[in-house]
């Protein structure tokens, strides 16, 4: 086997939960913290946000790093999908096939390379206008950038970073994080797929 097709196998979960748990180290040790949400805060002082909202007059420069890091996520993505895909399709319980046709979803019989992960009744070209899927889209990304900015960051600085901080206030958002996504996952989004 070469390196190539090494690499394409599917990785064991302990392997990102020791890379996380070593940049974290790295990030703590140098006295930085880990988020995507203030990523977008950086890009809008960037582009000069800070001259009309305090928010955003900050200094920037020390948060390119987050910037490379969030790069490197999309390339280090793109390059999984397109050069080491993995030969093997995602194993989904025929449970969880059940219950997703249950609420109006259709799972296909064999998810390879990276393809069909999202259903395509919501994310299909020919389905996003519809008016269900602007909903879903629109409050969906409504909800999630006001719920980050409401409680100080997103779900990774939280769950990842606070908690790495052992902060009080991380822990009380991720209990929160929990909470409202099994309603979601249970309730609310059951009862949009099926309206």
């Amino acid at each position: 086997m070469n390196f190539i097709e090494f690499i394409s196998q599917p990785w064991h979960w302990s392997i990102s939960g020791v890379a996380i748990s070593l940049i974290m180290f790295i990030l703590l040790w140098f006295g930085g913290g880990f988020g995507a949400s203030s990523n977008l805060r950086t890009l809008c002082a960037i582009g000069g946000a800070g001259h009309k909202h305090s928010f955003f007059d900050f200094d920037w420069k020390s948060q390119i790093w987050n910037l490379v890091f969030i790069f490197s996520a999309i390339i280090g993505g793109f390059i999984a999908v397109t050069y080491l895909p993995s030969p093997e399709p995602v194993q989904i319980s025929q449970a969880t096939q059940d219950y997703l046709q249950s609420v109006g979803v259709s799972t296909p019989q064999t998810i390879d390379q990276g393809f069909g992960f999202v259903p395509s009744e919501i994310y299909a070209m020919e389905n996003f206008l519809s008016a269900k899927n602007l909903f879903l889209l629109l409050g969906g990304g409504f909800l999630v950038g006001f719920g980050t900015r409401y409680a100080g960051g997103c779900t990774s600085g939280h769950a990842i970073s606070g908690l790495s901080n052992l902060q009080i206030p991380s822990l009380i958002a991720v209990i929160g994080f929990f909470i409202g996504g099994l309603f979601m996952t249970w309730i609310i989004l059951p009862a949009i797929l099926t309206f």
